[in-house]
């Protein structure tokens, strides 16, 4: 069995929605060097749903492919739709990913989440903060 399915290497070799969007209206980015991977998402928001993302991820295949699979699952789709998107539906998506490599997925779940948390910031919208990863103390970066 190859260690990665056929769909994490498309989106490694062809990862879709990568770069910056200058006039984001939420900004989230996770991780650090010493685990090796950074995530970084851009929001694009109109009337609650995700109208564009994008992201910049510096990392292993897995943490591309994690950040790009992610970022198709929420695009078009409403705030509350991102905010329940798990670390293992993307590992789903992807059609699985070694053990090892689950922590991508993760990050990308905290990426957005950490997006959505800047957005909300941004604009003075209320929301329970259980919600929300406290990336400066990640299990899997410290």
């Amino acid at each position: 069995m190859a260690l990665y399915s056929e769909v994490v290497m498309d989106h490694f070799m062809n990862p879709r929605n990568v770069g910056i969007i200058e006039d984001a209206d939420g900004v989230g980015q996770v991780g650090n060097a010493k685990c090796g991977d950074i995530m970084k998402i851009y929001l694009k928001i109109e009337n609650d749903v995700i109208v564009d993302v994008k992201f910049e991820t510096f990392g292993c295949g897995s943490a591309i492919a994690s950040s790009s699979m992610a970022t198709e699952m929420i695009k078009g789709k409403p705030l509350s739709d991102a905010l329940q998107l798990t670390n293992r539906a993307v590992a789903e998506a992807l059609h699985g990913l070694p053990a090892q490599k689950m922590h991508c997925s993760v990050l990308a779940e905290e990426a957005i989440k950490s997006a959505v948390k800047d957005y909300y910031d941004r604009n003075g919208i209320a929301y329970d903060k259980a919600m929300f990863p406290d990336c400066e103390h990640c299990a899997h970066c410290e």
